[in-house]
């Protein structure tokens, strides 16, 4: 089964630091756009950043502009996501997923539309709390 591994959550203070890590179990990342997603407790999945492993591509949801940045290292195989000055409010699990499509266009407005990506991983728990 196809599926991505996610690794680097855990507990913080507000303020803090984290980098999470995507890995793809078993295949490359090609030419795919990969998101990362979060889910809060009682919330709907959110879509934190996207980027586009083709061109480079990134995009952020508001609430984390200035605070994280997605990066992919095609060698690795591995997409990140760096998430400095943590708020409570980043409180959830983690999860990357890929796009559907490849285009950067559709990728571009599909960023951030979950039901868009069909392969995903299992999550990694940020906790953001004093």
């Amino acid at each position: 089964q196809l599926q991505f591994v996610e690794s680097g959550g855990g507990l913080v203070q507000p303020g803090g630091s984290l980098n999470l890590s995507c890995v793809p179990s078993g295949f490359s990342l090609g030419w795919h756009a990969i998101g990362w997603f979060r889910r809060a407790p009682g919330k709907e999945r959110e879509g934190v950043a996207v980027v586009h492993t083709r061109d480079g591509s990134t995009y952020y949801a508001n609430s984390v502009k200035g605070r994280f940045t997605i990066s992919r290292d095609n060698a690795k195989n591995t997409v990140y996501l760096e998430m400095n000055n943590l708020e409570p409010e980043d409180t959830g699990v983690y999860s990357c997923a890929s796009n559907r499509h490849t285009a950067p266009a559709a990728v571009r407005d599909t960023a951030f539309r979950p039901r868009e990506y069909d392969t995903w991983g299992r999550g990694t728990q940020v906790t953001v709390s004093s």
